[in-house]
């Protein structure tokens, strides 16, 4: 990955917390999707996304229809350089709650980057929302499973 692109997702990402004082207290519930939504986000917001992806994709294979799941799991795909399969968790998680303006906001940043990043196949368009907001962190896109952002910095607990 290109320092350019590290920069950007460094400014750009916002992870969806999922309870954010269980990662403080450690692994928490390994069966629970909380759990694993909240470890991964705290794996998140240390740098450590291949931890955090890990952490992603058991929440989302214990609750699939949890869009804030698909959200951190496509968050961190795109962390990872794995942009494809980063728009293919979004588009999902768009899919189960179209009216999140969090994910919304995390698919707008990043239709934006992979516009840029990808040229356009066979003439497809890729949407870009209104929501754009720029200088986000990475660890800041992540929500727990009430749909609080993480906090940046300072302390996990509410």
């Amino acid at each position: 990955m290109t320092v350019r692109v590290a920069r950007w997702l460094t400014l750009a990402l916002v992870l969806i917390p999922t309870g954010a004082w269980i990662a403080c207290s450690g692994y928490g519930a390994p069966g629970n999707p909380s759990a694993q939504l909240n470890f991964g986000v705290s794996m998140a917001q240390k740098g450590l996304w291949s931890e955090a992806l890990f952490r992603f994709e058991k929440a989302a294979q214990m609750a699939p229809n949890n869009a804030n799941a698909l959200n951190n799991l496509a968050v961190a795909e795109e962390a990872l350089g794995h942009f494809d399969a980063a728009l293919k968790h979004y588009q999902e998680a768009l899919k189960l709650e179209p009216g999140n303006l969090a994910l919304k906001r995390n698919y707008s940043r990043f239709i934006e980057f992979y516009q840029s990043f990808k040229p356009k196949a066979g003439g497809a368009s890729l949407e870009s929302s209104a929501e754009h907001q720029k200088g986000a962190s990475p660890a800041s896109r992540s929500q727990d499973a009430h749909g609080k952002k993480a906090q940046e910095g300072g302390s996990d607990h509410e």
